[in-house]
């Protein structure tokens, strides 16, 4: 599938504001998502938000004394609008990860598409290393949802979770629990309402 080059560039530009990370903590909530949401028996507090683009918007959920910059466990809510769909945000993302694989032996990732809600998940690894050499691990797994009712055209939702391990011996233990982290918390995020901005 050959994305138009408007929307490729609309769906890079999502992909890409998932790396970024926060340089300000700001909590203005844009989506009318003020919080907490929960997910499997965890309670997230809006923490930090962003609108990188009037028809994109970021907000990172983290549960209690945890902060943006250094977090073990957040949920993210994006909204993007303007004629993107599902598949052009999760290729675009799954791009950046390709391309991140020349850099980062670590990146894993898999998809899965849901044709009957018109839902995708991705989910993936990757690492960094941290100004002392240790590594920074971290898991993700991202719902990508349409949103056919957006202000500003059909566009899409995502609804993420992600958790980190800072550190060689945190990030050695964190992957060999990632074989019972990865499929609870998949199950959880598939099987979790998505929220409803403005709601």
């Amino acid at each position: 599938m050959t994305i138009p080059t408007p929307l490729r560039r609309l769906a890079t530009a999502l992909a890409a504001a998932l790396w970024l990370a926060p340089v300000q903590a700001q909590t203005t909530d844009h989506l009318g998502l003020p919080g907490p949401i929960a997910l499997a028996d965890d309670s997230y507090a809006l923490a930090w938000s962003a609108r990188p683009a009037e028809n994109h918007t970021k907000q990172e959920y983290l549960p209690p004394g945890e902060t943006p910059d250094s977090y073990s466990r957040m949920l993210l809510v994006e909204t993007v609008t303007g004629g993107i769909g599902v598949m052009d945000a999760v290729q675009a993302q799954a791009e950046m990860l390709t391309q991140r694989k020349a850099t980062d032996p670590l990146v894993n990732m898999d998809i899965v598409q849901n044709e009957a809600t018109g839902e995708a998940l991705l989910d993936f690894i990757v690492s960094s290393k941290d100004e002392a050499g240790e590594y920074i691990v971290e898991w993700n797994a991202y719902r990508y949802a349409p949103l056919a009712e957006a202000a500003g055209g059909p566009g899409v939702m995502l609804f993420g979770v992600s958790h980190r391990a800072y550190g060689n011996e945190a990030a050695k233990t964190f992957l060999q629990g990632l074989s019972t982290l990865r499929p609870t918390q998949i199950r959880a995020l598939a099987e979790a309402p998505l929220p409803q901005p403005g709601g």
